[in-house]
């Protein structure tokens, strides 16, 4: 059945827009890397670069111009792809050489050419199978050019799509986003047969409560409690590979990770076809981001998207994207309540290393309560998403410390605490 299906894509993949160059034109530097760095400005094949179970192949772009402590970008290909080609294929590379980050692009050695990402190994933190594999490379490149872990990022086209929602649940603690064009969400591919190929879950009739798409990815790493990756998803309308209904499966899945509302944010059309909404913040770099592109099919992927990419990882700028980074932030948060309303109590903590120079706290109001009132910033709007802006006297949080804020609300029945924050739009741990 799985070679069936994948034999039926193989049209569709040859006719997509990443269809890539002559294997001898893909690799421009083949010599591995066994010691040291890599050459710059080419792509180069590394061996050897740590615990590899299902034996995939590292390659890597360092551009010329290399930031210090720079960022890293995981670039995962598509089914009867390669990492060549994605390289060939995307602008990542081009990018790079822009604003000075790493790629590394894994390239799948198994005979369908696709990610595994229905294994009961692959989807659990260091279960083995290729996310252990990818885990590797990044490893390397971090101890080889001192790499900023709070700026390590993934993101991939169909089977690389799902194999970015599979890394991000596997390995929150690695990666401070993600995006994902035409995937599943995670563990929907799972099986227990060894078969590669859930029909099912591509067919579309795989649906779950956000809770159970979100207990999924918790599941993968129990008694996890830091920040979540934030996620971007991007699906066509008319995909007749993995069928639209994954792309509102995945936003369930991820607004609940992130612990905010399924009810979006902000809803606009970046371009004519597309309906863009964000979740839990309004700006770039919200928790969630979500572009649907109306009558286009599974290979969407086209010339410009990874600039917008960019944006939401926050790398489109020279240098390291604004402090602090996920997991950087701290908030806990306590209420005192009545019949009809409440205090709310919340402390912001800089838990890292460099200064916060003006801050935006970001958090989900629980339904029915709305802000009358607040001391040490300006809350607006008083339901919904809510931003508490500072104000003059507590702008800067030093390394180490802490802010207190407040507010008074009415409520309607749920006097709840809001359970999930964004500093600056990158998310905080809570607690």
């Amino acid at each position: 059945m799985f070679l069936a299906l994948v034999a039926a894509l193989l049209p569709l993949l040859a006719a997509t827009v990443l269809t890539a160059p002559a294997a001898a034109a893909a690799e421009p530097a083949r010599a591995a890397a066994r010691a040291g760095t890599v050459p710059a400005a080419a792509l180069t094949e590394v061996t050897d670069f740590g615990t590899n179970p299902s034996n995939l192949r590292m390659y890597v772009y360092v551009p010329e111009s290399l930031t210090p402590k720079p960022a890293i970008v995981v670039a995962v290909h598509w089914c009867t792809g390669s990492g060549p080609d994605m390289y060939n294929g995307t602008e990542y590379k081009t990018l790079a050489d822009r604003y000075g980050f790493i790629v590394l692009y894994p390239s799948v050695t198994r005979s369908s050419k696709c990610f595994d990402v229905s294994s009961p190994q692959a989807l659990r933190r260091g279960g083995g199978s290729d996310p252990v594999g990818i885990k590797s490379m990044i490893d390397w490149t971090t101890r080889t050019y001192d790499a900023d872990t709070g700026r390590i990022f993934a993101t991939g086209i169909s089977s690389g799509a799902m194999m970015t929602n599979v890394l991000l649940g596997d390995y929150p603690d690695v990666f401070a986003a993600g995006a994902a064009f035409s995937g599943v969400p995670f563990g929907c591919f799972a099986t227990t047969d060894g078969s590669e190929w859930n029909s099912a879950c591509s067919g579309g009739s795989v649906t779950r409560t956000p809770k159970e798409w979100g207990d999924l990815v918790r599941g993968a790493y129990p008694g996890y409690t830091g920040a979540r990756p934030r996620m971007q998803i991007w699906h066509g309308t008319q995909d007749d590979v993995l069928r639209y209904p994954n792309f509102g499966e995945q936003i369930k899945q991820w607004t609940d990770v992130q612990g905010v509302g399924q009810t979006p944010t902000t809803t606009d059309t970046p371009q004519p076809g597309w309906a863009r909404t964000r979740y839990g913040g309004t700006g770039d770099r919200a928790p969630v981001e979500a572009v649907s592109l109306q009558g286009v099919g599974h290979n969407l992927y086209a010339q410009g998207m990874a600039s917008r990419v960019l944006t939401f990882f926050g790398l489109d700028g020279s240098g390291p994207a604004p402090q602090p980074q996920p997991g950087a932030c701290r908030v806990t948060a306590s209420v005192n309540a009545w019949s009809t309303g409440l205090t709310a109590s919340v402390t912001l903590t800089n838990t890292g290393t460099t200064a916060v120079n003006g801050w935006k706290l970001g958090f989900a109001l629980p339904a029915g309560q709305m802000v009358t009132g607040g001391w040490g910033a300006t809350y607006t709007p008083s339901s919904g998403s809510v931003t508490a802006t500072n104000v003059a006297y507590n702008g800067t949080i030093a390394p180490g410390a802490s802010v207190s804020i407040g507010y008074q609300a009415s409520h309607g029945g749920n006097s709840a605490a809001p359970a999930a924050f964004t500093l600056n739009g990158t998310a905080c741990a809570a607690g």
